[in-house]
């Protein structure tokens, strides 16, 4: 997953003080626009127990992915896994809930505390199996570059742990060419 931070603050544990459906904000996903494609949602859970309710599922993977929107990080419960990976969309969460609840937006377009990482609007935000980082957007258009670089020094170094020329020697030769 790789994409541009839409920030948003949800709840779930609570009613909102204003009516209608959890979806239902179209203030909310007009902001969407205003951040490049392709977009990740990065919502932090404030309620005491993030996660009393799932805000993200179907809907919100739905009408997010249809404005451009490659996944969603949050530290609150998302729902709908099937039909969210149908759809292709990316999800890491704090957990699984069967309920919306009360779910729904408080804000959006500020900073964003998930796992103990910050996330501003705009941030270029990756996701892998191995969890989800940001790139500094200064150093983003070298990133294919330098993942070609140390793929190739992987190889090399994997070849020669499998070669019978392997020896601690060899090693410390092949750290010496790669350090250069």
């Amino acid at each position: 997953m790789l994409g541009y931070a839409v920030t948003g603050v949800v709840r779930s544990a609570a009613q909102p003080v204003g009516g209608g459906w959890y979806y239902d904000r179209i203030d909310w996903w007009k902001h969407f626009l205003s951040v490049p494609a392709p977009r990740v949602m990065v919502l932090q859970d404030v309620d005491e127990t993030p996660g009393f309710g799932a805000f993200v599922g179907a809907v919100h993977a739905n009408i997010a992915a249809a404005l451009e929107c490659v996944g969603c990080l949050t530290n609150g419960a998302v729902r709908d896994l099937p039909a969210i990976e149908a759809l292709g969309f990316h999800v890491f969460a704090g957990g699984l809930s069967p309920s919306h609840s009360y779910a729904h937006i408080v804000e959006w377009g500020r900073d964003v505390e998930i796992g103990g990482q910050r996330f501003a609007p705009g941030d270029l935000v990756h996701g892998d199996v191995h969890g989800v980082q940001t790139v500094p957007l200064e150093v983003a258009a070298r990133v294919p570059e330098i993942v070609e670089e140390l793929e190739a020094q992987e190889r090399e170094l994997f070849a020669l742990c499998r070669s019978r020329e392997f020896s601690l020697q060899a090693l410390s030769d092949a750290f010496d060419r790669l350090r250069k």
